[in-house]
């Protein structure tokens, strides 16, 4: 199952996805290497773990000196074609339900509410264009946006405001969260589909408008953003400072 259709199966139902990432080179490992001590404690720490956990974060429960990604790399093999698997996400690992099996599941977990399409393509703006601001989204979308989509994306815990932009009034910037990679089982924006992986799908026609590209967000500050600090007032209709709050002003 490809990546693109993995999104459009999420943002259809916005419910939960399943991936599989493969094995990189640099964490093969030969099975006689492995611990079976150390193998049964990180399998323990990931089925006990609410979230997916990075490397780092397992490294610091295991033993000293231990070859995490060895660890990872065996039990990786040892779930493949198993009920569940483990998966890379956010550039973390978690285990998850198999692909194939998730139909098995889905009248267990409570009904969601489903995105607009106005919400739907601010988020694939956000996520191709970050960092963005307001008025660049409604450029794109050639509408205006309304507070209530960005709140949405924001409540559910996909958009953030990540930085503010040089321009006269300094408007914020938006870009996507960790929780957005987790849910469409990406392992960072750079795997977003590309044009080809959304023609395929259909999303795009074969042949699409001249001058069509698909933009290449970046997780870092771009050169004409500033760091957002959380206690400074954003009004959320304009993507400015709150005229409302103190310190608002754009100096």
């Amino acid at each position: 199952m490809s990546r693109v259709v993995r999104l459009r199966e999420a943002l259809a139902e916005a419910v939960e996805t399943d991936d599989a990432a493969p094995v990189t080179e640099e964490s093969k490992a030969p099975a006689s290497a492995v611990n079976m001590d150390h193998l049964r404690m990180t399998e323990a720490l990931l089925f006990a773990a609410s979230e997916p956990l990075g490397e780092d974060a397992l490294a610091t429960s295991l033993p000293e000196g231990v070859n995490v990604s060895a660890l990872i790399a065996e039990l990786q093999r040892e779930y493949e074609g198993r009920g569940v698997t483990l998966v890379q996400v956010a550039e973390k690992w978690q285990f998850r339900t198999a692909p194939d099996l998730a139909f098995l599941l889905r009248r267990e977990k409570p009904e969601q509410k489903r995105l607009s399409r106005a919400a739907i393509e601010t988020l694939a703006i956000i996520a191709y264009h970050q960092p963005v601001t307001r008025a660049e989204i409604e450029d794109i979308r050639g509408v205006m946006l309304s507070k209530g989509t960005i709140d949405t994306l924001m409540e559910i815990g996909w958009i953030k405001i990540r930085g503010r932009k040089r321009t006269p009034g300094r408007p914020v910037t938006y870009g996507t969260t960790e929780a957005f990679l987790i849910q469409f089982g990406l392992e960072n924006i750079a795997h977003l589909p590309g044009m080809d992986e959304l023609k395929a799908a259909g999303f795009l026609e074969a042949i699409p408008p001249a001058g069509l590209d698909i933009p290449s967000p970046t997780e870092g500050l771009a050169p004409d953003e500033d760091p957002y600090e959380g206690d400074e007032p954003v009004d959320l209709a304009t993507g400015g400072p709150d005229p409302f709050m103190p310190g608002s002003s754009d100096e």
